[in-house]
Parts: C-alpha cells; structure tokens; sequence
C-alpha cells in the first residue's frame, strides 16, 4: 500500500518540486497540498496523510504551530519540518510542537523520500547537519548539568547488544536506516529488527527518545 503524503508550503516553486518528487514515485500518493497552514488545520484532518511535509516558516501560521494545534487530535498523521532554516530554536520548537522528523530542502530527492519512507515506518530521520545540532545540543546540557555522557552505566543501555549500541550510536548522527545497513553491512531490514528490539528495551518509540537515553537524558 502506497504511503500517503501531504505537503505544506507557501512558495510555488519549492511545493510543486515536492509534489513532482512524490508523484513520480509509485511508493508514495500525493492526497494533498496546500500554501498556507490554515488551509492545512482544515483539510489534514480530513485526509488523514500517514506524513506531512511541512515548512516551518509560512505565511500567515507558522508550521511549527500548525503542527502543535494538529498533533493532539490527530496523533497517527507524522510531520516531517522541510525548512531551509537550521536554527537550534526551531529545530527544538518544532520536535516539542509534535514534529517527528526534520530535514532541509537541499536534501536530494532519494534522500527525502529514504526519509519519509523512515518516517512512517517508525523513525525519525534528519538531516545530518540537524542531527549533528541536536546532538551537540544534548552534549552541551550534558556538560552543564554534568549528566553522564554516551556509554555510560545507564542500566537500560546496559541491556543493549554491542550491535545494537553500534546503531544507536550511528542513529545519534542521523544517519537513515539504508546507510546504518551499508556502513555495517548488513540489510536494511536486520537494522530496522535491531532498533525495534532496542526500541524495547530502552522503553522508547522513536529515534530522538533513544538519542536521549544514548546522551543520558
């Protein structure tokens, strides 16, 4: 069954481009765009997309609140931020307002749809340049809170395999499930058994809960 996706973004050019790469792609089906986040408030819940891709900053609404008044009554629907922005603030903002995934719109079109493919199975990509901020973030408040870092006696990380610490590891750098299984060759899908088992484990349901943990959180 083909993954269904919604696209929210006020500049022509940049949304029309997003559409043509999901249309082009027999995985996915387009059921909507819209140019403003009011329209999208209306009609997303009507659609009910398995992701949205949404811009941070539009027009009137931002996205970012966009997804905080949607995300409560419409918890199956997953909000991808396409943004050409990287400010910590925001990447926060949005992850806090129920955003699950983050990635520029520089990022090639195998990369977004390997992306939106991770998000509805379960993850949370984004982009290496967001993951690496993120990351940097949660060392930071490590560091002054003198919270333990990566590797520490954490018992819940304790009940990771040495695989599975391999993958969290490279999760932490924001790297998708197909270039997890080519760094270590393995498959795809024996990644995607490994963060599942770990995800178990750690008592967790996504990617930047398991960073989290990883970092001592």
């Amino acid at each position: 069954m083909a993954i269904t996706v919604c696209i929210v973004d006020d500049t022509n050019d940049i949304r029309q481009a997003l559409e043509e790469i999901i249309r082009l792609s027999d995985e996915f089906r387009l059921l909507g765009s819209f140019s403003s986040g009011e329209d999208a408030l209306v009609k997303l819940p009507v659609l009910q997309p398995n992701v949205v891709l949404m811009d941070i900053n539009l027009g009137g609404m931002s996205g970012i609140e966009c997804v905080r008044r949607l995300k409560p009554d419409n918890k199956e629907i997953l909000f991808m931020m396409c943004t050409v922005y990287e400010e910590d603030e925001k990447i926060f903002e949005a992850l806090s307002a129920g955003a699950s995934g983050y990635i520029l719109k520089k990022t090639s079109p195998v990369k977004l749809l390997d992306a939106i493919r991770e998000l509805n199975e379960g993850g949370a990509p984004m982009s290496s340049q967001i993951a690496r901020k993120v990351v940097a973030a949660f060392q930071q408040k490590n560091a002054v809170n003198e919270l333990p870092v990566a590797g520490n006696s954490n018992g819940k990380l304790n009940t990771l395999s040495n695989r599975e610490m391999e993958i969290l590891e490279l999760l932490s750098k924001g790297m998708l499930y197909k270039e997890i299984a080519a760094q270590l060759f393995i498959s795809q899908e024996t990644v995607r058994k490994h963060v599942y088992h770990m995800y178990e484990k750690l008592h967790v349901n996504n990617r930047i809960e398991a960073v989290n943990k990883f970092f001592g959180r």
